[in-house]
């Protein structure tokens, strides 16, 4: 069985909406699209896509699909995650996208989904899911994620979606590694440690 894998680019309040560009997403009237760019770095950068590289199948929600397949197929090709995306199976999990689909090697992933990503899991050493946070919340719930590549950024914005919303399974989980980068970016990497242990403060 492969390992699937997800990485998240959130804000210290755990805000992961709309990193990259000010108009990537907007839902909910959301308007600080863009906050990570000032705070990445070279060597960071240079970080994400060694762990990037090791995938060989991307599972991805529709809205991260559409913003994906709207840039990367015209990127230029000096940046390294030009090649890697679109070279590699892409699977998208959406009930209202139809086939066929305009980025190359993409497919629908319909049906059950628990059923279909452990398919995709056992054709697959390395499955990585980017974004997405629907989607992250089903595999969550389903206990499909092997690990978690958190990108954890010191900057507040008080509103727009987070990964861990409402719904979230209560899960233990344990910290594999943690590097501080510049700026004081934090790399964190978690791993599923079964049910949360509870305790009594007054004993």
């Amino acid at each position: 069985m492969g390992t699937l894998i997800v990485t998240e680019f959130l804000t210290l309040d755990g805000v992961a909406q709309a990193p990259g560009e000010p108009d990537e997403d907007r839902e909910g009237g959301f308007s600080h699209g863009g906050w990570q760019m000032p705070l990445l770095d070279d060597k960071s950068g240079a970080v994400m896509f060694q762990r990037a590289s090791s995938m060989d199948a991307l599972l991805l929600g529709r809205k991260t699909y559409d913003i994906f397949a709207g840039y990367w197929p015209k990127a230029p090709a000096d940046i390294p995650f030009t090649g890697l995306l679109n070279g590699v199976p892409k699977y998208v999990a959406s009930r209202t996208l139809t086939e066929p689909l305009a980025w190359a090697n993409s497919t629908l992933v319909s049906g059950d989904l628990a059923e279909r990503v452990t398919e995709m899991k056992a054709r697959h050493d390395e499955m990585h899911v980017i974004g997405s946070l629907d989607l992250v919340q089903s595999l969550l719930r389903a206990g499909l994620v092997d690990r978690l590549n958190l990108w954890v950024y010191p900057v507040l914005l008080g509103t727009g979606k987070r990964l861990f919303g409402e719904g979230t399974v209560p899960s233990a989980l344990r910290l594999t590694e943690s590097v501080t980068h510049a700026h004081g970016t934090l790399q964190l990497t978690y791993e599923p440690a079964g049910a949360p242990a509870y305790g009594d403060a007054a004993a």
